[in-house]
């Protein structure tokens, strides 16, 4: 036994070192594990753990395909839409918004994902919106309605699309994968000892997939994250001829209007402090204000 926890002592160090490197480590190791069970070293059972272990880590250290970002995005928008449906009261106002989002994707530095930037509105008078890696970005009309100029919409999708560019939900999910691998390692470990069929193991690690991405919607990315996402929408907006402020103006709207126990006042900083991180960098972006060309069309979208 003292050899079997040794080993094992071994392999779960090995693999803490390389979660964050190619997955031929991780074959290399499962190739070790079944070697050991062959020499009568290891009993099965224990082999089999220090092999689950390492595909996990694999898993983990995998660099996640533009495909398997949008795979992973629709099953985030469609936990979204277990929770909320689509409006479809205005098809012309949904056309509108998608061509926001074109004018401001097809500017920036990743103008295109596996299947498109697509924008839907959200049947709720809640004051939100979501963004997945697979390029759906859900706007509620609460959100619409307290938008004042096209230049404040933009500056909502411009905020989605950021997420989306900088990749937060596939960084938070890659991180939890990482982690996920190094819990099957011990619980690997526990499986053995007591018996645990190693396939449940693997059935655990699967389903945290489905909990980070619950996670993800309902508690939000972090303050930094935010941040970070309202610099670059800012950028997003000056690259397609936007005034970055309508960002800011967003928030100041919003500031009226939301409450700290549902939506963006949920999982959002607040909208001052959102303003005062805006306000630090707004004057580097040297834009025409050209907002007051865009009222006529927002009006008549949005009436």
């Amino acid at each position: 036994m003292k050899k079997k926890i040794c080993v094992f002592l071994i392999i779960i160090a090995i693999l803490a070192g390389i979660t964050v490197s190619c997955e031929t480590v991780a074959a290399i190791t499962d190739a070790g594990a079944q070697l050991a069970a062959a020499t009568g070293a290891l009993d099965q059972n224990t082999a089999d753990a220090i092999s689950q272990t390492a595909r996990a880590a694999g898993t983990a250290a995998e660099e996640i395909t533009p495909e398997q970002e949008y795979y992973i995005g629709r099953s985030v928008a469609a936990n979204i839409l277990g929770t909320y449906r689509i409006w479809n009261g205005n098809a012309a106002l949904t056309t509108y918004l998608n061509h926001i989002c074109a004018a401001i994707t097809i500017n920036s530095p990743r103008p295109d994902v596996f299947n498109g930037y697509k924008v839907a509105i959200l049947d709720t008078n809640e004051i939100n919106a979501f963004a997945t890696s697979g390029g759906h970005i859900f706007i509620t009309r609460g959100l619409i309605n307290a938008a004042r100029t096209e230049d404040a919409l933009a500056g909502v999708i411009a905020h989605e699309v950021a997420h989306i560019q900088l990749q937060h939900s596939i960084k938070a999910i890659k991180n939890s994968r990482i982690t996920q691998a190094l819990i099957v390692t011990s619980t690997s470990f526990a499986g053995a000892a007591t018996g645990l069929d190693v396939n449940q193991l693997t059935e655990i690690f699967n389903e945290s997939i489905g909990e980070i991405v619950h996670t993800l919607v309902n508690s939000g990315y972090s303050q930094a994250q935010e941040f970070e996402a309202d610099n670059t929408a800012m950028a997003l907006m000056a690259a397609a001829g936007y005034n970055p402020r309508g960002l800011i103006d967003m928030l100041r709207s919003l500031s009226t209007v939301q409450t700290s126990s549902s939506g963006f006042g949920k999982t959002h900083p607040t909208p001052a402090q959102r303003i005062t991180n805006a306000e630090r960098t707004i004057a580097s972006f040297n834009v025409i204000d050209n907002t007051a060309l865009r009222q006529t069309r927002f009006n008549t979208a949005t009436r």
